[in-house]
């Protein structure tokens, strides 16, 4: 009786011991992130048959085990995985926007004073200090945008640096995993009953940091071994395996840096968009949103030296000469190379180069052009629409040189060599247009400040039609013209016209004749075929009386006080150019920084609602994970009695054993 008294008393004792041991465990682990309180699992033991009875013989600590919720675990983990790609993108954002709106301003500004110092040489084409500072204005222009792609690397760069840095957190973790599985199984195998709790704790804190950086999902097997996969499905660990995350140049672009899993001497490429968490940010931020608004950057510094070069070669500067161009042409050939990118996958010879034919009609669009063994074909990565450029040597328009495609899109492929079947290129037409601008022009007298020629209708016009000057291709050989224009209504609503030399006046051969209905136009080559400047005839023309012709005439305009085409290179400050001719310049800029703007203050009141549910999420999890010291100092006393009680009961089993012994002396 009274061994079986002590026995019961020691299992008491024992239980209590480990019940006050897992209660010190919880309360010392309170601040250890990851931690999952653990609570001892009591049973009774098996009473033995006395009789007719079963007498209980004590009790015992069955397992110890850990206080966890799956599915509160994983919501906290999705939670987490949208948080870190909410702030990722959040302080991005934010750090785009600032720089946008303070280089924007920037910008801005000088382009302000760009078209005052313009206006200034268009009011006094003579004054050489004027002109000067036309020229350092646009030194200060070119040097903006310079500096704000600069902007734009430094940005890239730490992007790229970011996901590198998180690349080999993720294969340390996916190493801590493997291990970690390779403990438990073993564990496992030698005691079946019991859980290695702080093991899966720490490897789920594991998953934890994982989920910041990506999606997260696993599947565990009946030994306690957990396979972890990211993403959309790929496996990082499997088992006690674990699979590295590699960084790679980009292909195409090698500043565009990709990801790969790597196992052993094979690597399987990622798709770091679709990763999810803040590599998912990573990609999405620095291919989307950064990579948007350097193009749209890139298109205006394009748009600004496209209008004012073609300004500049309008007119002729004070030496007579045709005016020089102001910025780097966007045709140079370093620019037009550098839009073209060959896969390094490509087994052709084919070389490529991007011609910029309109700029008004230019997307912020990245293409690739495919080669499928008979066509080429351009591929809109943005939209998913395709055009055929044709077989390769082939041209199009027909006239054009062999390997010249023109598009639909405001510039042309021109191909050399011979491209392979599968042969790939990335074409981004915009590319570099703002980091290679610099002015070119160093004298102010280059400043094509005065026009070729000039329009002077007769004063015995009485109409309100005009003729007037288009375009000029070759300002040097357009004012060496000096011809007449004269309009006459010839039958109702029909107007005839005549365009002849002003000294060989009809019946002597006309330059140009014809006829044009009421309220129509008519535009002329002068000369016909290759023209050195194009006019454009338009209005009912019609003289006092029957068959009276409205006479114009065109001749040499140049001289030093001539501003003609200054105050026409002044004018495309309000000029419609980029995005279908529907911008000017400021608003282009305007709106790629609104657009900057409003990306950022809704990357914000995402970032707040991802907060939010994750702390949620983290307090639902808490209240059945979490380590209460209230309920552990509770629990501390309560077993703390147990053990002083299963004491007093080895005691009493002392006690009786010693009376017995004494009553057989």
């Amino acid at each position: 009786m009274s061994i079986g008294l002590y026995q019961t008393g020691v299992s008491g004792l024992l239980a209590a011991q480990q019940q006050l041991a897992t209660t010190g465990h919880n309360i010392a682990n309170v601040n250890t992130e990851g931690y999952n309180r653990q609570r001892a699992e009591q049973n009774t033991t098996l009473g033995f048959n006395n009789g007719n009875n079963f007498i209980g013989t004590g009790t015992y600590i069955q397992d110890i085990t850990r206080l966890y919720d799956k599915f509160s675990y994983k919501e906290q983990l999705l939670n987490q995985s949208n948080l870190g790609n909410a702030n990722f993108l959040k302080a991005s954002l934010a750090q785009l926007d600032q720089i946008m709106s303070s280089s924007g301003n920037a910008l801005v500004g000088s382009i302000d004073k760009f078209y005052q110092a313009m206006n200034g040489v268009a009011d006094n084409p003579n004054d050489s200090g004027l002109r000067s500072i036309v020229l350092n204005q646009a030194n200060v222009l070119s040097n903006n945008f310079n500096e704000l792609t600069q902007n734009f690397d430094k940005m890239t760069d730490a992007v790229n640096g970011e996901i590198s840095q998180v690349a080999d957190k993720i294969s340390e973790i996916s190493h801590e995993i493997a291990k970690i599985n390779d403990n438990i199984l073993h564990s496992q195998g030698t005691n079946t009953a019991g859980q290695p709790n702080d093991l899966l704790d720490k490897r789920d804190q594991l998953i934890s940091e994982l989920g910041e950086y990506t999606n997260v999902s696993t599947v565990e097997d009946d030994n306690g071994v957990m396979t972890v996969m990211i993403g959309q499905g790929t496996t990082l660990v499997a088992g006690i395996t674990p699979l590295t995350v590699q960084v790679n140049a980009g292909d195409p672009d090698p500043k565009k840096i990709q990801l790969s899993l790597v196992s052993g001497k094979s690597s399987v490429l990622l798709n770091g968009a679709k990763l999810g968490g803040a590599l998912s940010a990573s990609f999405e931020f620095r291919d989307q949103h950064l990579n948007q608004t350097r193009k749209e950057i890139d298109r205006l510094a394009m748009a600004i030296s496209s209008t004012l070069n073609d300004s500049q070669a309008s007119g002729l500067d004070l030496n007579a000469l045709q005016g020089a161009n102001i910025f780097t042409d966007i045709n140079a050939t370093e620019l037009q190379q550098g839009r073209v990118q060959g896969h390094s996958s490509n087994t052709g010879s084919t070389q490529g180069k991007i011609v910029i034919d309109d700029v008004s009609a230019l997307p912020t669009d990245d293409f690739e052009i495919r080669f499928d063994g008979t066509d080429f074909t351009l591929y809109n990565l943005a939209t998913g629409g395709t055009e055929n450029l044709g077989a390769p040597g082939t041209s199009t328009p027909a006239t054009a040189p062999p390997g010249t495609h023109t598009t639909a899109h405001g510039f042309t492929f021109v191909e050399t060599g011979v491209p392979a079947a599968g042969d790939k290129f990335t074409i981004v037409p915009t590319n570099n247009s703002a980091a290679l601008m610099k002015t070119t022009l160093s004298n102010g007298n280059a400043i094509a400040a005065s026009g070729a020629n000039a329009v002077t209708p007769s004063t015995n016009n009485v109409s309100e039609g005009t003729v007037e000057i288009t375009a000029v291709n070759d300002p040097v050989a357009a004012k060496a013209h000096d011809i007449t224009v004269d309009v006459y209504e010839s039958s109702a609503g029909v107007f005839s016209y005549r365009v002849y030399n002003t000294s060989t006046p009809p019946p002597a051969p006309t330059i140009a004749d014809g006829v044009y209905p009421s309220g129509g136009s008519v535009d002329i080559d002068i000369p016909a075929g290759s023209p050195d400047f194009q006019i454009k005839i338009s209005g009912d023309l019609a003289g006092s009386g029957a068959n009276a012709r409205e006479k114009f005439t065109i001749s040499d305009a140049f001289g030093v006080g001539n501003s003609s085409n200054a105050h026409a290179m002044a004018k495309t400050q309000d000029q419609g150019v980029t995005n279908g001719g529907s911008e000017t310049f400021s608003k282009s800029l305007a709106t790629s920084t609104s657009v900057v703007g409003s990306k950022a203050s809704n990357a914000e009141v995402s970032a707040e609602t991802a907060q939010a549910l994750f702390t949620q999420a983290y307090n639902r999890n808490q209240a059945t994970s979490g380590v209460n010291l209230d309920e552990e100092a509770a629990n501390l006393l309560k077993y703390q009695q147990a053990y002083q009680a299963a004491s007093q009961i080895i005691s009493t089993a002392n006690t009786l054993f010693d009376t017995i012994l004494a009553a057989v002396r």
